[in-house]
């Protein structure tokens, strides 16, 4: 698209229409594409106070538009389509897109056992399924392995490689979160993108999860930005890390100029704040987001 004017720069930036731009310049409540990362009230899911059908509603309720869901909440129904035609008609009625299926407890895919990285494979092609069923366009997995820096790298990515070539046929993105261990270290993840080199294989950049072990972690705001040339998916955290293993509030504003200038135009997934706070933390992020542009 060619850009010709600053409105247009704007709305491409933030992934909104010129109008939705027009109403950010005029001082009006801009839409930004926001959604809620299911992970944000486990709490209420797990006690049974919240049920996984129930899910587009509380978002839509708070004002999100897209849904980011974690496998854990409906782990025996991911070849159940009658159960999965629920929550695709319910994101439907809700007016809610279906963003991606968070993964976990599947095995690693980087597991130095190949019949047991195989296999994690095999357990993640179900979800593979599930999220094309859904609409989403991703589904996030981890890159868990063992053994040195090198190793871990070249198995992870062996697994993320022999995944990417499912999702690849059923246009599903595989995409791998900071989530602990070497995966926190940016520099580790990225040299595993480009070991695995394939488009449909990227980041989900966690701001809050830079921590690799206890006393070590990798600055939130630097790791981000190495991680947005391959993001599918961004998921937003209250608090970040420095380079020395210590977590502090985040500034709202210096990180998301890093994923506006980054180009990003897709959803940001707020992860943080409980379900007492779903309306004041979308609020905190658009007031960013509206900052920033």
């Amino acid at each position: 698209m060619k850009i010709t004017s600053r409105r247009q720069f704007l709305a491409s930036a933030l992934g909104i229409s010129a109008v939705g731009c027009a109403s950010a310049v005029a001082g009006k409540k801009a839409q930004f594409k926001i959604s809620l990362a299911q992970w944000t009230i486990n709490k209420e899911l797990f006690s049974g106070k919240i049920d996984n059908l129930e899910f587009a509603k509380v978002a839509s309720e708070h004002g999100y538009s897209g849904l980011e869901y974690v496998n854990q909440f409906f782990m025996d129904k991911a070849k159940d389509r009658k159960y999965l035609s629920k929550m695709k008609k319910l994101a439907h009625d809700h007016g809610v897109e279906s963003v991606l299926i968070m993964c976990d407890k599947e095995g690693n895919l980087g597991d130095p056992d190949k019949k047991k990285r195989i296999a994690a494979v095999d357990n993640h092609r179900k979800w593979v399924d599930a999220a094309e069923f859904l609409g989403c366009h991703s589904i996030r997995v981890n890159a868990y392995s063992e053994g040195s820096y090198d190793e871990q790298a070249s198995l992870a990515a062996d697994g993320l490689a022999r995944l990417v070539e499912v999702g690849e046929k059923q246009g599903i993105n595989v995409i791998v979160e900071n989530h602990g261990g070497y995966s926190s270290d940016p520099e580790w993840l990225i040299s595993v993108m480009k070991k695995v080199n394939h488009p449909m294989c990227g980041t989900l950049p966690d701001t809050g999860n830079f921590r690799i072990k206890d006393g070590v972690s990798y600055d939130s705001y630097r790791g981000v930005k190495l991680l947005m040339p391959w993001a599918k998916g961004v998921s937003i955290k209250s608090n970040v890390y420095d380079g020395h293993g210590n977590s502090s509030p985040m500034d709202f504003e210096r990180m998301m100029r890093i994923v506006v200038d980054a180009g990003w135009t897709g959803f940001c997934g707020i992860e943080f704040g409980g379900y007492a706070g779903l309306i004041d933390s979308r609020k905190k992020l658009e007031n960013a987001l509206a900052a920033v542009s």
